[in-house]
């Protein structure tokens, strides 16, 4: 006979269902603690167990003071692949860039057949908050994270979104590679993307998302040549 699972368990169950039900996203505020509670029939240790096990699984954040909230990347963790455990660190860069290539082409081609024009000039603006950043001799990880979670979400499908950390991942272990030198080919390479899909034209983004990418590779490629005769891997190399 099947053991009964703890009643903390099936009340995060309940809570998602709830969740769902009610349609929350991401960032949003729950009914705080008692009123959850009372909607569940449970009590607050239980309830309180419940939100700890869904914190841990990147659906609900708690802000001391403020309440619960619908986490960012819902249910996706910071690194759900285990890249930290991969030690060739420079391979996995070319590898992720290699998947890149495989899955972003054709988020760019969708992005252009599909995104609203409120969309695309969200999209602008992000291409340009990041071309702002690396002027400024900032670190543009975040920036250029978030324009291609934008072109993610501007393809309409549900399912690129939740590929996100790989591909951000791709993005930050990029970045500390080249040590933000390759800022000006992101810079024209964005332009390029956002120009494409403002026009609808569905090929030209995937060619210049292709070109962006190949860049990339390339240089890894020659970044990599390079660090092969080193006998370690250069500290500014972080995963």
């Amino acid at each position: 006979m099947q053991e009964k699972a703890p009643l903390s368990e099936i009340t995060a169950s309940k809570l998602i269902s709830y969740i769902v039900d009610n349609g929350f996203e991401q960032g949003q505020k729950l009914p705080n603690e008692k009123i959850l509670c009372d909607i569940l029939g449970v009590g607050r240790s239980t309830m309180r167990e419940a939100v700890r096990m869904l914190c841990s699984r990147n659906i609900l954040t708690v802000k001391h003071g403020s309440g619960i909230y619908i986490a960012d990347n819902t249910g996706i963790s910071d690194d759900p692949f285990g890249f930290i455990f991969v030690k060739d660190k420079l391979k996995l860069v070319e590898d992720l860039v290699e998947f890149r290539l495989m899955i972003e082409p054709r988020v760019a081609a969708l992005a252009a057949s599909r995104a609203k024009n409120k969309d695309i000039m969200e999209l602008e603006r992000l291409a340009q908050i990041c071309e702002d950043t690396i002027l400024a001799n900032e670190n543009h990880n975040k920036a250029d994270s978030d324009f291609h979670n934008k072109l993610c979400k501007l393809s309409g499908n549900i399912i690129l979104p939740k590929l996100e950390p790989m591909i951000i991942k791709s993005i930050s272990v990029f970045i500390d590679l080249s040590n933000a030198d390759y800022t000006q080919e992101t810079i024209e390479s964005h332009r390029a993307i956002v120009a494409a899909i403002k026009n609808k034209d569905a090929i030209a983004a995937s060619d210049a998302m292709i070109f962006h990418l190949m860049n990339n590779r390339n240089f890894i490629l020659k970044r990599l040549t390079s660090l092969s005769e080193q006998p370690q891997m250069p500290s500014d190399v972080n995963i």
